[in-house]
């Protein structure tokens, strides 16, 4: 039977479970059987001793209660429920707080993290290249989250005065609570799950931290991200004179935890900028310039074994007086090697064969008594450019505590906020994740040091890197500098940072901020968590009494909050159909009606009533990847909407299969 109802856009956010249900399926399909409910209703449930099976594991009856290996804590239970517990809630544009709000692709998003993260998976799924967090050390000072799990957003809205409070409250985390550390973790945890799922392949994350859970975060990262993926743990001195009020010794460090989403998918992260120092490093010359030793050819470390890159292990072949490289054997007494190391453990080349064959003059070779290695010509020309490898205790006096008091003071001709990160540390942290196009998400990003570092950075050498901030409107205290001078959250504070960022840019560089083709992006567009614009679809009872299906019918017709704008809809509807908030937005007339066409009519949105045949028309000709309107907008005439369908499935019959028009209504 021809299908007759348009697809509803859900209203929630990215069911992470069913993701996650839907991936497990395609890799393994024969673990998916059909059992029957309570109510004798099939149903489709995993297999999971097929499951084990299929991954090579057959478990008796001792491996079943067999303790194992992992972090557990109190709670974890309810973090994990609350990650697969989609959001209702929505980002509403502020046209007033932004600046070049129709141009820009920065996001400042103020509200709770976890309900942020929560409404970005649809749009940003695995497309985050970095996230630079500092979040709460939880040093028995205040941090704040929701205590009760399951109204987080109710909670939220009450706490940010959006609606009247009925008691509820973020909890404070003390130290002399018996649950200090396990209040810590499930604030932790799901926000760090819902990131990963953001970050790209070759996506990094640096966490900034002291020693109070140092310990706790790198197990819980081990546990969400892999304990493959672990990077670094880099301490940073902050403070050269130490901090005397420590017990036994001068603290002079904090430390920022980095891991990636998957190492394998990258050879190397980039590199900071040189400084005068380095260029005497650069003392060997060739026909193309200056060079040093550089890194060996061959991987090192578990992740650089044989069976971890079968493809990168290949022989090389070396004349008998060490001058020339090749894939294949030119003369009887070349030598012929092995990436191996000195124990004899099987490794891999760094590089493809077809990409040695193009770049074999860029090494040195070296023989040694263990035998013959090399190494890249690291040159002074490309390292100016690209950066040199970092160490991994991170020292500079511009990453002082002081200095970051320093900057934001200097700003705002006064200090506002405690302890700002110093924009130095986090412009090389970009430097070292982030490449000149790529998006970096900071989802506690607190005064804003972020988005000044991306700023600068993009202002330096003309990148085009995108920010995406996360901030709580977390109240300033009324004795503070801070709310007398007019701040009355943090989220202000940083908002405000911003704007006198971009004044500043623009005065350097004297008004002009055009590289070549490119402008510089010196905008932000400010979207605030908030309820729904829509009020959830009711499944009608038709055993109900005639009054009552009347009424959620009158319910279903006009679903929309009233006081909602066009706007306030239309970014509702771009989050949950998986577009960006940043998304090219045009406004058409189609047909009569007003219609916005986002990324370069990708979308087709229409916000207008009634839907009429010469619209539907007009739009199936226009061929969207997708066509949203209201359910509304139909007025209860079925025959309309089920010719519209039609409409589209005929047309969709007449394309490819990945190029099918999408119908849903709202």
């Amino acid at each position: 039977m021809a299908k007759e109802q348009p697809e509803k856009l859900t209203g929630t956010s990215l069911d992470i479970a069913a993701e996650n249900r839907t991936h497990l399926k395609a890799l393994f399909p024969t673990v998916f059987t059909e059992t029957r409910n309570d109510n004798g209703d099939l149903v489709e449930s995993i297999d999971f001793e097929k499951l084990k099976a299929e991954l090579g594991t057959f478990s008796d009856l001792f491996e079943a209660r067999r303790e194992r290996y992992g972090m557990d804590w109190p709670g974890k239970k309810e973090a994990l429920r609350l990650i697969q517990t989609p959001s209702a809630a929505t980002l509403k544009p502020c046209r007033e707080e932004s600046v070049n709000f129709d141009s820009t692709e920065n996001l400042f998003i103020e509200g709770d993290n976890l309900e942020v993260l929560k409404l970005l998976q649809r749009s940003y799924y695995g497309k985050v290249k970095m996230m630079d967090i500092d979040p709460p050390y939880n040093t028995g000072k205040e941090f704040i989250y929701p205590d009760n799990y399951s109204e987080s957003l109710e909670t939220y809205l009450e706490y940010a005065g959006l609606i009247d409070g009925n008691g509820k409250k973020f909890s404070t985390n003390n130290a002399n609570e018996g649950r200090f550390h396990t209040k810590w973790l499930n604030m932790m945890y799901p926000r760090l799950y819902l990131a990963r799922n953001l970050l790209r392949d070759d996506g990094v994350i640096f966490i900034h931290i002291d020693d109070n859970e140092v310990n706790n975060l790198r197990k819980l990262c081990d546990e969400v991200f892999g304990e493959d993926n672990f990077v670094a743990c880099l301490p940073t001195v902050m403070n050269l004179k130490g901090n005397n009020d420590q017990f036994g010794f001068a603290g002079t460090h904090e430390l920022t935890v980095v891991y990636m989403k998957n190492r394998l998918s990258l050879d190397d992260l980039n590199g900071i900028p040189l400084d005068e120092s380095d260029y005497a490093d650069y003392s060997e010359n060739d026909e193309k310039g200056a060079y040093k030793k550089g890194a060996t050819l061959m991987r090192t470390g578990e992740a650089g074994a044989r069976e971890k890159r079968p493809k990168g292990f290949y022989p090389i072949y070396v004349s008998k007086d060490l001058s020339r490289i090749s894939l294949e054997q030119l003369s009887n007494d070349d030598y012929e090697v092995y990436p191996k190391t000195t124990a004899g453990k099987e490794m891999s080349w760094r590089r493809s064969p077809n990409y040695l064959r193009e770049t074999v003059n860029e090494f040195i070779i070296k023989k040694t008594a263990d035998g013959i290695s090399f190494y890249k010509k690291q040159r002074l020309e490309e390292d100016m450019v690209n950066g040199k490898k970092p160490k991994t205790l991170f020292y500079k006096p511009e990453y002082s505590s002081g200095n970051g008091t320093a900057v934001l003071k200097e700003l705002f001709d006064g200090r506002i906020f405690d302890n700002p990160k110093p924009v130095s540390l986090i412009s090389d942290f970009i430097s070292i994740g982030l490449n000149k196009n790529d998006i970096i998400l900071d989802f506690f990003s607190g005064s804003g040091t972020t988005a000044q570092a991306v700023m600068q950075l993009n202002a330096k050498d003309g990148g085009n890197r995108k920010f995406i901030m996360v901030q709580l409107p977390e109240p300033c205290s009324p004795d503070s500098e801070a709310y007398k001078a007019g701040y009355k959250t943090i989220a202000d504070i940083a908002k405000e940072r911003i704007r006198r960022v971009t004044k500043k840019i623009i005065e350097e560089h004297n008004g002009r901020i055009d590289f070549g083709d490119s402008k510089l992006d010196l905008g932000f567009r400010v979207l605030k968590l908030n309820k729904s614009n829509f009020k959830p679809w009711q499944k009608l009872d038709p055993s109900a009494p005639v009054e009552k299906i009347e009424k959620q019918l009158e319910l279903h017709i006009d679903h929309i909050n009233p006081e909602a704008k066009p706007e306030d809809l239309l970014y509702e509807i771009l989050l949950k159909a998986g577009f960006t908030p940043t998304e090219k937005i045009e406004t058409k007339i189609i047909a009569g009606k007003t219609v916005f066409s986002i990324a370069d009519g990708a979308l087709l949105l229409c916000l207008e009533k009634p839907v009429t045949k010469e619209l539907i028309d007009a739009v199936a000709e226009a061929e969207p990847m997708q066509f949203i309107c209201l359910d509304s907008a139909f007025y209860g005439n079925d025959q309309l909407k089920a010719n519209t369908v039609q409409t589209f499935a005929a047309r969709n019959m007449q394309k490819e299969k990945h190029n099918q028009i999408i119908f849903k209504t709202v």
